[in-house]
Parts: structure tokens; sequence; C-alpha cells
């Protein structure tokens, strides 16, 4: 039986292009299919239109049948259980108190009783272990918790089709892999279909029985032995990076930092040390929830240490990239965004036209930073960072939601401004883009700076925190290539 068919299928937003037109799909139930495409293709888009409860606004021609049944596109349309669907950003999916709650709450909606609830309820959590957490604060939770509460709460509603729209883009490699282990459980044991959205399909391509890509020219099935690819573990495929002298100076010191966000809370950071050179490239790693977020936000002097010593000698020309990019948007249109500094931080509308060009905003410029894709929203947020000409950069995911292309753009602008005497300091779970282009790791854990060293050597020596494949350093060591010729 056919669990997705689309037939001609098109969208176009409001006042805009089409997004993508006469879209021609069928996927049979049971399947586990990956989707992937470009950053900013419509792949989100696509997906949102698969639950018409949270399609976005615009214009549709064609058909969708969902097990048979066409789906009707309409206001204040009744939620289709039979539909589950799981955001991108765990935050952004859960509305409730306590994990009990948040379980409970998708079913309260459908009207079930009590006893039909607790029965759900109860079989999720033992089917994802979360019980030792069922009466817990969601906001205590970490990243891979919340999202494997978000799975099992659309879980409990008994989907027949489940979409994942990147689902672990801010999960740790650990957290990642139990995440996609429980949807490959959900994909065999239980028979749902399950459509996954990524720009990192070498993660889930083991558990895939397909793999489809979208394109301006539409949908159609790719080759997944492509991203089985394998390197040779043995060779040092990473782009050099700087080459940091002994007396290269110390921008940023943390010393013995103590950081808690309440007298009564527990301690995000305790005993921390750090030493970021100048010029480096110098990589945060760590779990969800260790406290890597928390750094960044007190060396940017957006919160201060309660104890300890930290020193930024670079205060005063640094940039923040937030985990969420929305955060550094205040204007209307993407033109307006990256203008909006122009006066303040003296660059040019020149500048400003240049860098809407090598991102490729020329087709958006008049959009609401709002209605751009995840990934266009982090892209929009570093070229307004990037505009500023600071010393130092503090990045948080700045790769999350950005196909190969985009993070190898990022990487190889990073690795020049590094090069330049720019300093970064970069917090993310994207292991191959750190081996690439880092100099230095340094790995977060209960508080405290675990280690700091080498990037060559943390990942030499490294059991979990391994990058699938290296395909995306080979790539920037042929950009180093180029640049060099």
């Amino acid at each position: 039986m056919e669990a997705l068919k689309l037939s001609n299928f098109g969208f176009a937003y409001t006042n805009a292009d089409p997004t993508f037109s006469n879209l021609n799909l069928s996927i049979e139930a049971g399947e586990l299919v990956i989707l992937v495409g470009a950053t900013g293709i419509g792949k989100t888009t696509l997906m949102r239109n698969l639950k018409p409860e949270i399609a976005p606004v615009g214009t549709r021609h064609g058909r969708v049948e969902v097990f048979g049944k066409e789906l009707a596109f309409m206001q204040d349309v009744e939620p289709d259980p039979q539909v589950g669907y799981v955001f991108q950003d765990p935050d952004n999916q859960i509305v409730c108190d306590t994990v009990w709650h948040e379980l409970a709450f998708g079913l309260e909606n459908l009207g079930l009783d009590s006893s039909t609830m607790h029965v759900r309820v109860a079989e999720v959590a033992h089917f994802f272990g979360i019980e030792p957490w069922m009466h817990r604060a969601c906001a205590e939770l970490s990243g891979g918790q919340k999202q494997m509460l978000n799975l099992a709460a659309v879980l409990a509603m008994q989907p027949r089709l489940l979409l994942l729209d990147e689902p672990t883009a801010q999960l740790d490699p650990v957290a990642e892999k139990n995440f996609l282990h429980a949807l490959f459980r959900i994909n065999r044991e239980l028979g749902i279909t399950v459509i996954v959205s990524t720009h990192t399909p070498e993660a889930i391509v083991d558990y895939a029985t397909s793999c489809i890509r979208l394109s301006s020219d539409g949908l159609e099935f790719a080759d997944m032995s492509v991203f089985k690819q394998q390197g040779d573990p043995d060779r040092q495929l990473r782009l050099a990076g700087t080459v940091l002298g002994a007396d290269a100076k110390d921008v940023v010191t943390l010393d013995e930092v103590f950081f808690a966000y309440s007298r009564d809370a527990r301690p995000v950071l305790r005993d921390a040390n750090l030493r970021v050179k100048q010029g480096s490239m110098h990589a945060v790693l760590g779990g969800n929830g260790s406290g890597k977020s928390t750094m960044l936000q007190l060396i940017a002097n957006v919160h201060r240490p309660q104890h300890g010593k930290l020193r930024n000698t670079l205060l005063n020309s640094q940039a923040l990239l937030p985990q969420n990019p929305k955060t550094l948007f205040v204007c209307d249109t993407v033109a307006e965004e990256l203008a909006e500094w122009e006066q303040r931080c003296g660059y040019t509308p020149a500048e400003t036209a240049e860098m809407i060009e090598k991102y490729g905003f020329s087709a958006q410029i008049n959009q609401h930073p709002y209605d751009l894709s995840g990934g266009q929203q982090q892209k929009l947020a570093f070229a307004k960072l990037m505009l500023t000409k600071p010393q130092l950069l503090m990045l948080d995911e700045p790769t999350k939601g950005l196909d190969g292309a985009a993070r190898l753009d990022i990487a190889y602008t990073l690795r020049r401004y590094c090069d330049d005497g720019g300093s970064v300091i970069l917090s993310t779970h994207d292991l191959a883009f750190v081996q690439a282009v880092a100099d230095t790791v340094s790995l977060v854990f209960d508080g405290e700076i675990a280690c700091t060293v080498p990037c060559a050597d943390f990942f030499g020596e490294n059991l979990f925190y391994v990058p699938l494949h290296d395909e995306f350093s080979r790539l920037m060591q042929a950009e180093l290539a180029k640049d060099k010729e």
C-alpha cells in the first residue's frame, strides 16, 4: 500500500515564485526514506505540506494522498493523528512543563479518555526508556532527552506516517546515535513509515530503505551508496590550520570559572579553565547540556561568572552567533537586516550588496527573515555578523541546517578569517566540520574542561567523537589547493 503519493504537486508562498512545481512521488508503507537537497530548496516546506495543520500559507496545485486519502488544506483543519511530525529544534515543539504532561498533551487534544491515555503514555515511556525522568521538568532535560521526548509524544498518538525535519541537527554524537536507533526500531518493529529530511544522510543511511533528492528539477530517487563511502582512517585529511607560535597571545582566558543560573540551581560550569590563542580556530565540544552555549555567553559578557576569572581582550570587537539565529533578526526584509548595522559598524552599502550576492540572497532580498528556511536563516545571521568585521567570532552551532556546499563555504571563510588574524571560538556537534578547520579542541564535561588538545590528536584518540566520513575534509583540502595555485 502507498503511504504517500504526490501527483503534480506544487506550492508557492504568497506573492512569491513557486518553491517547487509538479512533484511526483510514491512511497510504500513501511519504508524509511531520507530526503536530501540543497539549503533553501524547499525540503521543510514540502514536509510541512504533508501535515495540513502546520502547512505554510500559500498556493497549492496537484494532489497529496496519505494512505489513499487526499489531504485537505483549509483553515482550522482538524489534526490528523495518522501523520506525526518532529521538528528540528526540540524547544519549538515542547509545550508543557513536565515530561508526563508533554506525553499526554497530544492525547488530550485527541479527546481520549484517561485510561487510554495512561496506557499509551506507559507504552511509549517504556519503549523509549523514559521512566526514570517521567516527572522531571522539561526545561531540565538535555537536548537529546528533549528530542526523544518529542518523538515519544508524537508516537503516543500512533501515527502511521512519521515526518522528521533535521531531527538530530542539535544533538551530540552519542545522543544522535541513540535517537537514530530508536527511529530504526519504530520503523522496523512497529511498521511505521518514516521520512527524514537531513543534510547529513551518512548518519542514517544504514537504516534507510531509499533516498529522495529534491532539486529545482523536482524529486528523484538518489543512489544511497555515495553516502556510505568511507575514507581511509589512517590518512590525516584535514585543512592545515594556522601555525601558532609559542608567543601567540591569549585573547580569551578562563580561570576556575563557576556559573549557575540561580543560587539553588546545579552549576553549569565549575572550575572551568580555557585559553584561546589569537588567530586560532578553537572548537568546544561536549554533550547536550554540558555548558558549551553558556560558556560562549560568558565570554561574550552576556552573563558574568559568580566565581573565578574571565578575561576577553577583544570584548569591544566581538560577535556572537547564538544557537537560534532568529534572535539577531529585527527587520522586515533580508536586505534591511544586512544593512541594519551599516552606520554603527562602518561598512558600506556596496559591502552589503556583495554579501547578498555571496550568500545567494538576491531572490530573497524582500522576504521576511522568518520566512527563510532554517539553513538560510543560519547563513543570513552569519553574513550579518561578518559584515561587522569583528576580531573575535563566537559561533554556536553555525552549520546547523546547512548543506555540504554551504558548510564548505562557511569553513573556508572562517579559515581565511583566522589566517588574517581573527580568532574563532566554535561550539558545535558537527564533527566533520571541526576536523576540517579547527586548530584546537576542548571537551566540556561535568562543568569542567576535560581536555584541550590539538585537533588531530583529539580525533586520533577518541572513541565516540569521530566523524562518520572524511569527505568534508577532502573538499576543504581541494579548496586550499585552489587558493594556493
